[in-house]
Protein backbone atom coordinates (compact mmCIF):
# COMPACT_ATOMS: atom_id res chain seq x y z
CA UNK A 1 0.00 0.00 0.00
CA UNK A 2 1.15 3.64 -0.61
CA UNK A 3 0.13 6.57 1.33
CA UNK A 4 -0.61 10.16 -0.69
CA UNK A 5 -0.50 13.25 0.71
CA UNK A 6 -0.89 16.93 -1.14
CA UNK A 7 -0.56 20.18 0.36
CA UNK A 8 1.19 23.62 0.14
CA UNK A 9 4.25 25.03 2.05
CA UNK A 10 5.32 28.32 1.78
CA UNK A 11 3.41 29.21 -1.76
CA UNK A 12 4.60 25.71 -3.21
CA UNK A 13 2.43 22.59 -3.48
CA UNK A 14 3.58 19.18 -2.89
CA UNK A 15 2.40 15.56 -2.96
CA UNK A 16 3.73 13.08 -0.97
CA UNK A 17 4.01 9.05 -1.43
CA UNK A 18 5.39 6.78 1.01
CA UNK A 19 5.93 2.89 0.74
CA UNK A 20 7.49 0.61 3.63
CA UNK A 21 9.00 -1.89 2.34
CA UNK A 22 9.16 -5.04 1.60
CA UNK A 23 11.79 -7.71 0.74
CA UNK A 24 11.13 -7.82 -3.05
CA UNK A 25 11.40 -4.50 -2.97
CA UNK A 26 14.60 -4.22 -1.34
CA UNK A 27 16.13 -7.08 -3.11
CA UNK A 28 16.50 -9.35 0.46
CA UNK A 29 14.95 -12.04 -1.84
CA UNK A 30 17.68 -12.16 -4.10
CA UNK A 31 16.37 -10.36 -7.18
CA UNK A 32 18.89 -8.71 -9.14
CA UNK A 33 17.66 -5.40 -9.56
CA UNK A 34 15.64 -3.75 -5.99
CA UNK A 35 12.91 -1.47 -7.28
CA UNK A 36 9.14 -0.84 -5.98
CA UNK A 37 5.92 -1.99 -8.11
CA UNK A 38 3.21 1.14 -8.08
CA UNK A 39 -0.27 0.31 -8.06
CA UNK A 40 -2.97 1.23 -10.91
CA UNK A 41 -3.94 3.87 -8.03
CA UNK A 42 -5.19 6.95 -10.06
CA UNK A 43 -3.60 9.51 -7.27
CA UNK A 44 -0.13 7.49 -6.71
CA UNK A 45 0.15 7.61 -10.72
CA UNK A 46 -0.78 11.06 -10.54
CA UNK A 47 2.04 11.69 -8.77
CA UNK A 48 4.62 10.34 -11.31
CA UNK A 49 5.07 12.23 -15.06
CA UNK A 50 1.89 10.39 -17.25
CA UNK A 51 3.63 7.99 -19.86
CA UNK A 52 2.44 7.20 -23.28
CA UNK A 53 0.82 3.74 -23.21
CA UNK A 54 0.73 3.53 -27.09
CA UNK A 55 4.49 2.87 -27.10
CA UNK A 56 6.66 -0.50 -25.93
CA UNK A 57 7.58 0.02 -22.23
CA UNK A 58 7.38 3.86 -21.87
CA UNK A 59 9.41 5.58 -19.18
CA UNK A 60 10.55 9.07 -17.54
CA UNK A 61 13.81 9.48 -15.94
CA UNK A 62 13.14 11.34 -12.74
CA UNK A 63 16.11 12.67 -10.98
CA UNK A 64 15.36 12.75 -6.76
CA UNK A 65 17.79 14.73 -3.98
CA UNK A 66 18.13 12.78 -0.67
CA UNK A 67 18.33 14.44 2.64
CA UNK A 68 21.96 14.70 2.17
CA UNK A 69 21.87 16.52 -0.67
CA UNK A 70 22.83 13.68 -3.37
CA UNK A 71 20.96 13.25 -6.20
CA UNK A 72 19.88 10.00 -7.31
CA UNK A 73 18.19 8.67 -10.85
CA UNK A 74 15.16 6.18 -10.79
CA UNK A 75 13.52 5.49 -13.88
CA UNK A 76 9.55 5.08 -13.61
CA UNK A 77 8.66 2.75 -16.35
CA UNK A 78 5.19 1.43 -17.81
CA UNK A 79 6.16 -2.10 -18.33
CA UNK A 80 3.15 -2.79 -20.98
CA UNK A 81 4.51 -5.98 -23.15
CA UNK A 82 1.40 -7.75 -22.92
CA UNK A 83 -0.13 -5.80 -24.79
CA UNK A 84 2.80 -5.92 -27.31
CA UNK A 85 2.96 -10.10 -27.55
CA UNK A 86 4.31 -10.17 -23.84
CA UNK A 87 3.31 -11.04 -20.71
CA UNK A 88 3.78 -7.54 -18.26
CA UNK A 89 1.45 -5.15 -17.20
CA UNK A 90 2.98 -2.94 -14.15
CA UNK A 91 3.90 0.35 -13.34
CA UNK A 92 7.74 0.63 -11.39
CA UNK A 93 10.02 2.44 -10.03
CA UNK A 94 13.59 0.90 -11.11
CA UNK A 95 17.41 1.87 -10.41
CA UNK A 96 16.84 2.20 -6.77
CA UNK A 97 19.65 -0.50 -6.01
CA UNK A 98 21.79 1.89 -4.96
CA UNK A 99 20.41 4.16 -3.10
CA UNK A 100 18.21 1.03 -1.07
CA UNK A 101 21.89 -0.07 0.00
CA UNK A 102 23.58 2.73 0.35
CA UNK A 103 20.79 3.42 2.69
CA UNK A 104 20.96 0.42 4.49
CA UNK A 105 17.53 -0.32 3.80
CA UNK A 106 15.70 -2.83 4.94
CA UNK A 107 12.38 -4.80 5.13
CA UNK A 108 9.74 -2.99 7.15
CA UNK A 109 11.57 0.80 6.47
CA UNK A 110 9.41 3.40 4.85
CA UNK A 111 10.58 5.66 1.49
CA UNK A 112 9.06 8.77 1.17
CA UNK A 113 8.79 10.35 -2.12
CA UNK A 114 8.13 14.48 -2.56
CA UNK A 115 6.91 16.17 -5.59
CA UNK A 116 6.96 19.95 -5.81
CA UNK A 117 5.22 22.24 -7.60
CA UNK A 118 9.07 23.23 -8.66
CA UNK A 119 9.05 20.23 -10.63
CA UNK A 120 11.43 18.55 -8.45
CA UNK A 121 11.68 15.15 -6.14
CA UNK A 122 13.07 14.33 -3.08
CA UNK A 123 13.22 11.52 -1.15
CA UNK A 124 14.09 10.22 2.34
CA UNK A 125 13.57 7.36 4.71
CA UNK A 126 12.42 6.42 8.07
CA UNK A 127 13.84 2.82 9.62
CA UNK A 128 11.12 1.04 10.94
CA UNK A 129 12.43 0.16 14.14
CA UNK A 130 11.43 4.74 14.38
CA UNK A 131 8.81 6.04 16.61
CA UNK A 132 5.39 5.51 14.52
CA UNK A 133 3.63 8.79 16.07
CA UNK A 134 5.09 11.72 15.06
CA UNK A 135 4.21 15.43 14.80
CA UNK A 136 3.07 17.08 11.80
CA UNK A 137 4.47 20.33 10.17
CA UNK A 138 1.42 22.08 11.82
CA UNK A 139 1.79 20.25 15.01
CA UNK A 140 -1.07 17.24 14.62
CA UNK A 141 0.26 14.45 15.75
CA UNK A 142 0.41 11.78 12.80
CA UNK A 143 0.13 7.79 13.72
CA UNK A 144 0.95 5.50 11.18
CA UNK A 145 -1.62 2.64 10.15
CA UNK A 146 -0.56 -0.53 9.06
CA UNK A 147 2.38 -1.18 6.11
CA UNK A 148 2.56 -1.00 2.61
CA UNK A 149 1.25 1.16 0.44
CA UNK A 150 -1.77 3.95 0.99
CA UNK A 151 -4.21 6.76 0.10
CA UNK A 152 -4.65 9.11 3.20
CA UNK A 153 -6.45 12.12 2.61
CA UNK A 154 -5.72 15.34 4.75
Amino acid sequence: NISFLQQSRTGMSEQTITKVLSANDTGETGGHQAGLLIPREKRILSFFPKLDEAQLNPRAHLRFEDQCGNFWEFAFIYYNNRFFGGTRNEYRLTRMTKYIRESGLMTGDEVEMHRYSTGSYSISYRRANEPAISLSGEGKTVLKLGSGWKVIDI
